[in-house]
């Protein structure tokens, strides 16, 4: 009852121009009209070929095509053609030159554009016109929300009548939907209904801007994928490469979601329960499109199938998640293009030749924002694009660059696939200028080699009169002769463990000789490394710098002659006691307490060497 209620304030208010408005430019009649409106996407696509004849005694040199404002405000492409031949052999010209106008003494409410003919046309001749226009956000999802369950019904509505400043002696409409199930539709007379096509028609003898409201309520699964924004950047580079990089802010334009999304029922019955989801989208690039990536905010995107041929390359891409209506999404797709394929030159110019719209397929696109970047030292700048469009230029600067890139900046709104068309880029650009970046690369290097070189090789250091100098000089010595009185140590517990492993060998042998022997030549040994240590422990109590550490050396040197005298005392007892030939028990019970104070000065020792090390 409500879409039959929106389907009467329509026809109401379209009656009501019909009324106020009188047929005008009579002189020119529209012998007979086709028209086919194609409702199988989002997109609406309505072609119309019109027989044209002038009735008149004047050259007419320009054809009136009427929209209501409802509808042109949706117009996103509109194209008008000569369709020369007949049958078979019938051959579309050009696309002739469209612009808006206002005539005088029109309806208010109606639209009018201009086609001016390629010559003009004489009294009593016709020509035929191939007119087609493109519509966006023509369908209107009815019920405005639904479930995942639920199917998505749209509802579309124009005139079963062609609207025309022009009396129209013969027409007829036809309509294609995606599928056979309406939910309702307008029957006239001569209505039929063909599965999935709905026909009006013929209607003869109308007066100019007749107009009969029709309305379709039907089934349409196909997913609404919205783009509210598209920036497409084009970098061109002279060493071979186009790169293109498309960023996306995706909306699903369908009826609303509502109610709970069930991942587990849409895997198990996707065309059920997702019906008008959009799971996945086609993007059509370049056919030696290479270093293709697909990632968002978070990453790269791995749900991505990519295959190519000799023609084209077909991108599959999924979201993250299927799009239900009213859901969004953004994401990034990046590919390379080989720069001969895309880059000539013309009169002494280069000129980029390149697709102005995004390669998604049947992708609405309210706002396409395209920006070329020019190699840096290009001038002369000029667009050449297939329609209207704003454009304007600003600067990159990036990696080596000095003045900044020059970019070419193309904005329009309300785009379609129809809009993918060829555009190029003129500008002049010195081959000198190449040497640019790469000259930049070499002298940095070459700078930065010279700079260690001369690095290397000058004396940077601090005066050697200077006190810090002096001061960092002493320290060094005093480094330099802890080190050595650490190696002096070392070799002086070196020679207690000999001392040791001699009397493991009196008790395994019973050769007390052998272990005379031994001790004979450790205490030549270790009056040898005192004298060593003489010299320099007068060095270090000379030195200022060394006042910090000192205590800890000399409390180290005499840990380490008490532990040498502790060793001394127990080699002796033990072979006095093997020369006297006490028991075993015995011996070990006389040099228990020795022993355990020898262990006890060992520990002291390395604590106060791991002490200076740190220091």
């Amino acid at each position: 009852m409500e879409t039959e209620m929106g389907f009467s304030r329509f026809a109401l208010f379209l009656f009501t121009i019909a009324l106020l408005s009188s047929p005008v430019l009579s002189d020119l009649v529209l012998s007979k009209v086709d028209r086919r409106i194609y409702l199988t996407s989002q997109i609406v696509r309505y072609t119309a070929t019109l027989r044209v004849e002038n009735e008149g005694s004047e050259l007419v040199s320009e054809v009136l095509l009427a929209f209501p404002e409802l509808q042109a405000k949706n117009l996103a492409y509109l194209t008008v053609s000569v369709n020369e031949g007949k049958g078979k052999q019938k051959v579309s010209t050009d696309d002739l030159p469209i612009e808006v106008v206002s005539p005088k003494n029109m309806p208010p409410a109606v639209s009018f554009y201009s086609v001016t003919l390629p010559k003009g046309l004489a009294p009593g001749d016709s020509l035929t016109l191939d007119v087609m226009a493109v519509f966006t956000h023509a369908l209107q999802p009815f019920p405005e929300k639904i479930t995942q369950a639920d199917i998505q019904l749209v509802v579309f509505q124009d005139s079963a009548y062609y609207l025309s400043p022009y009396a129209v002696k013969v027409q007829s409409l036809s309509v294609k939907l995606p599928e056979a199930r309406i939910e309702s539709y307008t029957k006239l007379e001569n209505t039929k209904v063909h599965g999935s096509e709905i026909k009006y028609g013929p209607h003869e003898d109308l007066p100019a801007f007749s107009y009969s409201p029709i309305g379709i309520h039907f089934e349409s699964n196909q997913p609404f994928s919205n783009a509210q924004e598209v920036e497409r950047e084009i970098e061109i580079s002279h060493w071979g490469n186009v790169q293109i990089t498309e960023h996306y802010k995706l909306i699903h334009g369908g009826a609303q979601s509502k109610g709970e999304f069930s991942r587990l029922d849409f895997q198990a019955r996707p065309n059920v329960r997702g019906a008008s989801a959009i799971r996945y989208l086609v993007a059509t690039l370049p056919p030696r499109a290479h270093s293709v990536y697909y990632r968002d905010e978070i990453g790269n995107i791995s749900t991505s199938h990519l295959w190519s041929d000799s023609k084209k390359t077909e991108l599959l891409i999924e979201p993250r998640y299927p799009m239900f209506g009213g859901w969004r999404t953004a994401f990034t797709i990046g590919y390379g293009l080989p720069l001969q394929d895309f880059l000539f030159q013309s009169e002494g110019k280069r000129f980029l030749n390149i697709t102005l719209s995004s390669p998604m397929v049947e992708l609405v696109i309210d706002k396409l924002i395209v920006k070329v970047v020019l190699p840096e030292g290009s001038k002369d700048i000029s667009v050449s694009t297939p329609f209207p469009v704003k454009q304007w230029q600003e600067t990159k600067i990036s990696h080596l660059d000095i003045d900044g890139r020059p970019v070419v900046v193309l904005e329009k709104t309300n785009v379609v696939p129809e809009h993918n068309k060829y555009f190029q880029v003129y500008y002049k650009f010195n081959k000198l200028s190449m040497l640019r970046e790469p000259l930049m690369l070499i002298s940095g290097f070459f700078f930065l080699f010279v700079a260690c070189i001369v690095y290397t090789r000058a004396d940077i250091s601090i005066s050697k009169s200077s006190a810090s100098y002096l001061a960092k000089q002493q320290w060094e010595e005093v480094q330099a002769a802890i080190q050595q009185v650490e190696s002096i140590i070392n070799r002086c517990l070196a020679t207690h463990d000999k001392l040791e492993a001699s009397l493991r060998d009196l008790s395994r042998t019973g050769d007390v000789q052998a272990c005379k022997a031994a001790r004979k030549t450790a205490d030549g040994l270790l009056k040898d490394l005192s004298k060593e240590l003489k010299p320099l422990l007068a060095f270090l109590q000379s030195s200022p710098s060394a006042s910090q550490i000192l205590p800890k050396v000399e409390d180290l040197v005499a840990k380490e002659k008490e532990l040498q005298e502790r060793v001394m005392t127990k080699h002796s007892t033990v072979v006095d006691a093997y020369e006297r030939k006490s028991a075993g028990k015995d011996i070990e019970n006389r040099v228990a307490l020795q022993q355990q104070k020898i262990t006890a000065l060992k520990q002291e020792v390395d604590d106060l060497m791991e002490y200076i090390d740190e220091i």
